[in-house]
């Protein structure tokens, strides 16, 4: 079994920081990319910032110059240094890889729970 596990949420003030964090776990035998997704409510998820294996990135242009991406790649990890976050800023984070399994022919995407982030004063 496979599993991605986000931590870091919280409640932050209009212009604070926060890092997240996505452990991917279980019979895994490569993981591609991964990535942050992030969802609004009543909005559709909408992908926020992804990585490759080796290391190139992009971002929404919503987060340009705000959100960092970096992952280890010995640990399965991916994180997700937010800066300067507003009040607009959607709530719940997802974190998603392109990973192939063991016993899987090919790469298949996974997800984990999602990790909520309050931006109020």
């Amino acid at each position: 079994q496979v599993q991605l596990v986000e931590s870091g949420g919280g409640l932050v003030q209009p212009g604070g920081s926060l890092r997240l964090s996505c452990v991917a776990s279980g019979s895994i035998l490569s993981i591609n990319s991964m990535g942050w997704y992030r969802q609004a409510p009543g909005k559709q998820r909408e992908l926020t910032a992804i990585i490759s294996s080796g290391g190139s990135t992009n971002y929404a242009d919503s987060v340009k110059g705000r959100f960092t991406i970096s992952r280890d790649n010995a640990k399965n990890t991916v994180f997700l240094q937010m800066n300067s976050l507003k009040a607009e800023d959607p709530t719940v984070y997802c974190c998603n890889a392109i990973l192939r399994r063991t016993g899987a022919p090919i790469p298949s995407s996974t997800w984990g729970q999602g990790t909520k982030v309050t931006v109020s004063s």
